[in-house]
């Protein structure tokens, strides 16, 4: 898959809203080692080392075009691309920070186990996840590329995964963790413009559908998508789309290690 990180930026004020809502919610004072697990264009690396001005931050992303922007967007960060399911620090990190990004990964039972793992004594997994799989920003996607002459082409694609159910998560790192903070938000999204949720889905979801497709059946697809999804988000009348979204915190804490 291909990230376009200006149609991702396209609608980054609404991106960003549930990434300082989840660092907001972060007990760490003097973390030394940071990671920004799945940080895209870095414009929450950045804040994550304006918050910890003293300690050693890292982004890592399996995109290049997306690390690009990164690096410009927190110089004064570190960067690494690799598979986020896989990828491994060189010492115990302070704080895992992973921000809309994790729902790519699959496994998550093997996967938040692992994460939490990485951690030294009293470290924290900070994590959001859009937990959308069964509303029609999604499920229309699969409809449309399962329906048209693009169908062969689509069959198996490979896009944002369905989430566990937040019980499945607290079974997964309760018993792990010395303190558990879940909650779930659904932000109603105000989007401006034509088909304003067929470019927010451009920018992440929808990406994996439009590469697999040669430019003859690109458009096609695009446009049945839209038709497809006009109902369920249909434009206001001043203009606006409004797109409810919602998405999934969670913070876990390891044990401390005794004095």
């Amino acid at each position: 898959m291909s990230w376009d990180p200006t149609q991702y930026l396209r609608f980054s004020d609404e991106r960003l809203r549930p990434a300082l809502d989840l660092l907001a919610q972060i007990p760490a004072e003097i973390p030394r080692r940071v990671a920004d697990l799945g940080c895209g264009p870095g414009n929450v690396t950045a804040l994550l080392k304006r918050r910890w001005p003293h300690a050693e931050v890292t982004g890592i992303d399996g995109s290049a075009a997306m690390l690009v922007k990164a690096a410009a967007a927190a110089p004064d960060c570190r960067f690494v691309e690799a598979n986020l399911a896989t990828w491994s620090p060189a010492a115990p990190l302070d704080i895992i920070y992973s921000n809309a990004a994790l729902h790519w990964v699959g496994n998550h039972a093997v996967l938040f186990p692992h994460l939490l793992s990485l951690l030294a004594p009293g470290g924290i997994l900070a994590v959001q996840m859009p937990a959308m799989h069964a509303e029609p920003l999604r499920t229309l996607q699969h409809e449309t590329a399962a329906n048209g002459p693009w169908a062969g082409l689509l069959a198996g694609v490979d896009s944002a995964r369905a989430i566990l159910e937040p019980g499945a998560y607290w079974d997964l790192l309760s018993p792990r963790a010395a303190t558990l903070n879940m909650w779930q938000t659904t932000y109603f999204h105000a989007l401006q413009g034509e088909d304003a949720v067929v470019q927010w889905a451009m920018g992440s979801s929808l990406r994996p559908f439009v590469d697999r497709l040669p430019p003859e059946l690109r458009d096609g697809f695009v446009s049945a998508y839209a038709e497809a999804v006009r109902p369920a988000y249909p434009r206001r009348a001043d203009g606006t789309t409004l797109l409810p979204f919602r998405r999934l915190f969670m913070i876990a804490m390891t044990e401390a290690r005794n004095a």
